[in-house]
């Protein structure tokens, strides 16, 4: 019986919309919040889910998430990737984690606002 060959651990941005629940830490009057992510994982949809179960754990509630692609996709799209995101691209790939790289609260009337926090 052979063994399936191992597919490679890749780095995804991910970018999650949250909604509020209590035990969230969000700030009083925030409606939700936009988080940039970098989750490793065998393609996009084992990097989304593991993002959803570690938010999910950590009290706060995923509605929705946008994949980005891996740093070779989003620079071949373009995508300006200073030193540091590339540091913790590379460190979520090393512990084989999620890092959240950026956190922003969304008060009434800014869920939508914004541009793509992925392209910068």
């Amino acid at each position: 019986m052979s063994e399936k060959p191992k597919r490679p651990q890749q780095v995804y941005t991910l970018v999650v919309q949250i909604g509020r629940s209590a035990g969230d830490g969000l700030p009083d009057g925030a409606t939700g919040a936009g988080l940039v992510c970098f989750a490793s994982g065998v393609d996009e949809a084992e990097a989304v889910r593991e993002t959803v179960a570690v938010l999910k754990q950590a009290d706060l509630a995923p509605l929705d998430v946008t994949g980005y692609g891996t740093e070779e996709e989003r620079r071949a799209e373009g995508h300006e990737i200073d030193a540091e995101e590339a540091a913790l691209m590379a460190r979520a790939l090393a512990e084989n984690s999620v890092i959240v790289a950026q956190f922003t609260p969304f008060f009434h009337g800014e869920e939508t606002a914004g541009d793509d926090p992925a392209a910068s």
